[in-house]
């Protein structure tokens, strides 16, 4: 088929109409390109900002947890009479007291000079708001009769002294025997080292 020139003539309205379709549909295909990318970075930029205030309230979660923690340490260490300064004193008593009152054998003991507490005892640190806790390292021989007598004297002290007592670790050996009858002479022999916990304002 061939076009006339008279075939254009009365096209040219069909072929304007075609080409300002043609416009409009790309130009709409550009808005919502557009859009579309518009789209997609603002919900970039809304994730990050989410994320960013997920992470900022994780964070005040933490602090508030190890807040918590350090005011339960403080308000324990009140209620038990810890704060201040050492009773060194009031220990050796109590000491002896317990060693009479159990009947033990032979108890000897060295106090080391206060320090800060170690980070692997309290892996929060030794500070608490304008307090820090403080230990006192004793070494510990005990002759026994049997492995009651350690565990009843660690208790009893445990329980009637004004610091927080850590026991690191102890070592029984057994002595070698002797003559002596039976539950008359020592059977053991116990090595232990305690930390005394107390608490202070921080200097």
């Amino acid at each position: 088929m061939t076009l006339t020139s008279q075939d254009f003539v009365r096209l040219r309205w069909s072929l304007l109409l075609l080409a300002v379709l043609t416009l409009l549909g790309a130009g709409a295909v550009f808005a919502v390109l557009r859009a579309s990318a518009q789209e997609t970075i603002i919900n970039k930029q809304a994730l990050a900002q989410r994320k960013d205030i997920e992470s900022r309230l994780a964070r005040a979660n933490e602090e508030e947890t190890e807040i918590r923690q350090k005011i339960g340490r403080y308000q324990f260490m009140a209620e038990r009479g810890y704060l201040g300064q050492e009773h060194r004193l009031e220990w050796v008593e109590r000491i002896a007291q317990i060693r009479g009152a159990r009947r033990l054998i032979d108890i000897q003991y060295e106090l080391s000079p206060q320090k800060p507490v170690e980070s692997a005892v309290l892996p929060g640190g030794n500070v608490a708001g304008g307090h820090e806790f403080m230990a006192s390292t004793m070494k510990l021989q005990m002759q026994l009769l049997h492995e009651e007598d350690l565990l009843g004297f660690l208790n009893d002290l445990t329980g009637s002294v004004q610091a927080f007592l850590h026991v690191r670790g102890c070592s029984v050996e057994r002595l070698p025997k002797t003559g002596a009858e039976r539950g008359t002479t020592a059977q053991l022999k116990a090595d232990c080292t305690i930390d005394w916990i107390t608490m202070r304002e921080k200097k």
